[in-house]
């Protein structure tokens, strides 16, 4: 086959690539690129911010290296002029690595600034009060404790929409990671340590979360809901939780926490005190300290 004929070829499938990609976006919900909450837009606008400005450096590259090879390819010695007089030009060299330096150093600016204002411990500004929720990693499940409102459940949690919610999370496992991808960011849990994601939903809706850190055998399965919801229907969401028979204390804790995998939601109308923090200090306790959890 020609040169010419391999970069003919190049370029359909180039173009083809492109095409499924765009075929495939507009037809699946990429969780990240359709956002349900700011900062998850934010981030999302980022991401493509700094893919387009770091293809401003790629793309010439590539496009650069091409040209170059047809050009100067062995059959072509008579366009292909050879000019050594360019070689160690200050101009020339002054352009090529000035124009990709400022471009790094415009996405180093752009991701420095939006470190501080992404901040996952920066209290979200709202017209409601922030809905604080505690998060507990398992080996395979997720404990979602609300301290206000001393409910529980496990696998499913349902937030308002436009109320700025404050995760706090840890593990009582190996660490994992919290992430709801449309609605933002990701946080490690870590056994004795204790974090904070602050997120908001601007839409109603069921947005899938995960853990995004390898954790065993029920990795796979380690996932959960939120569910966004009006203010009638987080009502209702809690009046279901408080008409639970069950209650999360020290004995019913201990057999949640094995491991294994739970596939539908469970309801808690009520939590032992400081469950939470319990929680996170056993952890943090001398050997043989009393942990206020049986084991």
């Amino acid at each position: 086959m020609k040169i010419k004929h391999k970069i003919g070829l190049g370029v359909v499938l180039f173009a083809l690539l492109i095409a499924i990609a765009s075929w495939y976006l507009s037809k699946h919900n990429v969780a990240v690129l359709n956002p349900a909450g700011k900062i998850g837009r934010d981030e999302r606008n980022l991401m493509i911010l700094c893919t387009a400005l770091a293809g401003g450096i790629v793309f010439p590259v590539f496009g650069l290296l091409g040209y170059f090879a047809w050009k100067y390819r062995e059959d072509n010695p008579r366009k292909a002029k050879y000019s050594p007089e360019h070689d160690g030009d200050k101009r020339l060299e002054t352009l090529w690595w000035l124009i990709p330096t400022v471009l790094l150093i415009v996405i180093s600016v752009i991701n420095w600034r939006s470190s501080y204002a992404l901040d996952p411990f920066q209290p979200i500004d709202g017209s409601k009060p922030t809905l604080r929720i505690q998060v507990v990693a398992m080996d395979w499940k997720w404990l979602f404790i609300y301290p206000d409102q001393q409910v529980a459940s496990v696998n499913e949690a349902a937030i308002p929409v436009g109320e700025p919610v404050d995760f706090e999370i840890t593990s009582d496992a190996v660490m994992t990671s919290f992430w709801v991808p449309q609605l933002g960011g990701q946080m490690y849990a870590m056994p004795g340590m204790s974090t904070h994601l602050n997120l908001v939903a601007d839409k109603t809706g069921n947005f899938k979360g995960s853990a995004a850190n390898i954790s065993g055998n029920g990795f796979a399965d380690m996932t959960f809901n939120v569910k966004a919801v009006s203010d009638s229907g987080f009502d209702n969401w809690m009046g279901k939780a408080e008409i639970s028979p069950t209650h999360l204390g020290s004995s019913s804790y201990t057999t949640l926490a094995k491991p294994g995998v739970q596939k539908s939601p469970t309801y808690y109308s009520s939590v032992d005190q400081n469950l939470y923090d319990t929680i996170v200090m056993k952890y943090m306790m001398p050997t043989g300290g009393n942990t206020g959890i049986a084991e």
